[in-house]
């Protein structure tokens, strides 16, 4: 796809990665709306496009309700027209294991799943019927790999993957194209708050630390090629390639990771 001319809503538009894939969207020619449950800066990341002589606007929503997002999309139509490309972006993270509290579990799992499933209902009936549209969820290596430190994330993340081969499974030859986007580390403030847990520990370790517009970079390109896997830190594809190819040394190098981490704490 090229998203010149083509109507986009990113989640999570407020900040960090939706932010730079909303200003590249727009620089490239697309009119783009900017959701997020932070209104600001959903209004903050449409006052950078539009300053700059693109078009945008932006949509206060929470991606756990499926109101909203109907809303959202709504919005979004009667705006902008139909939905080209639905960037489902928005994400929390905040560490823990199985003692995590119920609570923590369910905003990963309402945030980083139920609202990409949320909006999939949204606006599949009408790509459906034009014959074609393009979904882009951003899950995360973790989503291939694991996250060590996070559970909820990694568990939540890799029913997004999941999700997503299923819809280009499904949809694929009625003109839905699907890309899960899965990069490691993004300087971003949820990375600068998983710093204080094994987890970003783990990132900031193993892998370059990427800008966010880097990272709109590579989607913009993966987007062009209409690939699945949008991998801005290449290794991963390694990394999931080894994990394939032998699960039981995969998972003994992952714990020796793991005690690596413990032991510098």
């Amino acid at each position: 796809m090229d998203v010149a001319g083509k109507n986009v809503v990113v989640t999570g538009g407020g900040s960090g990665i939706g932010r730079a894939l909303s200003r590249r969207f727009a620089a490239d020619g697309a009119s783009v709306t900017v959701a997020d449950l932070n209104g600001a800066g959903a209004r903050a990341t449409a006052e950078l496009v539009t300053g700059t002589g693109g078009t945008a606007i932006a949509v206060e929503c929470d991606v756990r309700d499926e109101r909203q997002v109907q809303g959202l999309v709504s919005t979004a139509q009667q705006a902008l027209g139909p939905i080209d490309l639905f960037c489902s972006n928005a994400g929390v993270a905040g560490g823990g294991g199985p003692e995590a509290p119920d609570r923590r579990w369910a905003e990963a799992w309402e945030v980083n799943f139920l609202g990409h499933l949320y909006a999939v209902r949204a606006v599949l009936p009408a790509m459906l019927e034009r014959g074609q549209g393009y979904l882009l969820h951003t899950s995360s290596a973790a989503g291939l790999l694991t996250t060590l430190g996070d559970a909820p994330y990694a568990v939540s993340k890799h029913a997004v993957v999941a999700f997503a081969e299923w819809l280009s499974i499904t949809y694929g030859d009625q003109g839905i194209v699907v890309s899960v986007l899965c990069p490691q580390g993004v300087n971003t403030a949820m990375l600068a708050g998983a710093a204080e847990h094994a987890a970003g520990q783990q990132v900031m370790q193993v892998a370059d630390v990427l800008e966010p517009e880097q990272v709109a970079q590579v989607v913009v390109d993966g987007l062009a090629d209409e690939r699945f896997l949008i991998l801005p830190h290449p290794e991963v594809l390694e990394y999931f390639q080894r994990k394939a190819n032998d699960y039981d040394r995969w998972l003994r190098g992952m714990r020796r990771l793991q005690a690596r981490i413990d032991s510098s704490q």
